[in-house]
């Protein structure tokens, strides 16, 4: 009796023409790399190519899904999932997408970044001059009382009360000068009062600096005193006014901010990477890590700071930046944090049974 010989495949299905070109690529792959590849294998794919497509049959099917299987886990973690979306014009879309991201990320973080920290130091040297000129004050009001029709001035040898009232002048003209600087961060929040009086130079020297040939220094220390006060009721003004919106800004916002563009460093790093070994695969779950990074920043900033290994302190929007970069210092931090509960539940006694 005759042997019918391999059974054709009527209808061949729509994977093994996919199986064959995958199968092409690592095997154009491993001749590029200079990898040697099993003959056997090489043969069963370049038979396959040969056949027309309508008169494959069984054994050259199971023989192609054997190559490809063998130089799947020889090339390994280059796959032919990997070689085609390298040589696919998509990936261009892909890091442009990235890129986009990132600058837009950066183009907000920076500004809100530099503004906070500006801002901040303006305030606490607005708070420290206005501890020294509050003590100058109390210190001129002592020493020269009250001012007085006819002017009396004190005893002055050594030349302090002088230097106190210029400096006292000089603090009130710094207090006023990074008043307006955090007024312009604050988007003129607060009105200032000598508005009307900034362009005319004139007037300003007369408030802010004492008068030539300086004779009743009480009088002088009084009228510097009443334009410390509205000096001071301004900055202050301005000061808890930041503290409230830029605080929210550092604790709440830019936390996120950070965490996202450091999911963007990590993307583009990877992709980096991966593109240069040709292991690239697109991978939804990119989209996810996006939303655990956010969901990190916003937890990340209700901690005011972090002690890493041997008591070093990491700032909020560091460890927000890492947790964008790699997602497992998070989960790292959260554990750490859930690991005085695990014990305390370990050492409860057990209860009893009825």
């Amino acid at each position: 009796m005759r042997n019918p010989g391999p059974k054709l495949i009527r209808k061949t299905p729509a994977y093994f023409e996919a199986a064959l070109q995958d199968a092409e690529r690592l095997l154009k792959y491993a001749a590029e790399v200079g990898t040697e590849v099993d003959s056997a294998a090489r043969d069963q794919v370049l038979h396959a190519r040969a056949i027309r497509h309508g008169e494959w049959d069984e054994e050259t099917a199971a023989n192609l899904l054997s190559a490809l299987a063998k130089m799947a886990a020889q090339l390994k973690p280059v796959t032919a999932e990997s070689l085609k979306t390298y040589s696919d014009e998509s990936t261009k879309a892909t890091i442009r997408n990235y890129w986009i991201v990132a600058i837009c990320l950066a183009g907000i973080t920076v500004p809100f970044s530099a503004a906070s920290f500006v801002a901040s130091a303006l305030a606490t040297t607005i708070k420290s001059d206005i501890v020294v000129a509050n003590d100058l004050a109390v210190k001129l009001r002592t020493k020269l009382g009250p001012p007085l029709k006819t002017p009396q001035n004190p005893v002055d040898s050594d030349g302090a009360i002088l230097t106190q009232l210029q400096q006292f002048a000089a603090t009130i003209r710094s207090i006023d000068e990074r008043a307006r600087q955090l007024n312009v961060l604050m988007a003129y929040g607060e009105t200032d009062p000598y508005k009307d009086l900034r362009h005319q130079k004139d007037k300003l020297h007369e408030i802010f600096q004492l008068p030539k040939g300086l004779s009743d220094w009480a009088g002088a220390a009084n009228d510097k005193t009443v334009v410390y006060q509205d000096v001071r009721y301004f900055a202050q003004s301005l000061v808890d006014d930041m503290s409230v919106i830029y605080g929210a800004i550092t604790v709440c916002i830019l936390p996120v901010l950070y965490a996202l563009l450091g999911t963007c460093a990590y993307l583009l790093r990877n992709f980096e990477q991966q593109m240069g070994a040709r292991t690239y695969i697109p991978s939804r779950a990119n989209s996810a890590r996006f939303l655990i990074a956010a969901i990190g920043g916003a937890v990340v900033g209700l901690f005011d700071n972090f002690t890493i290994g041997q008591g070093a302190s990491i700032p909020p929007l560091a460890i927000a930046f890492l947790v964008g970069y790699a997602v497992e210092v998070f989960f790292t931090f959260l554990d750490s944090l859930l690991q005085p509960f695990s014990k305390g539940r370990g050492n409860l006694p057990p209860t009893a049974s009825a």
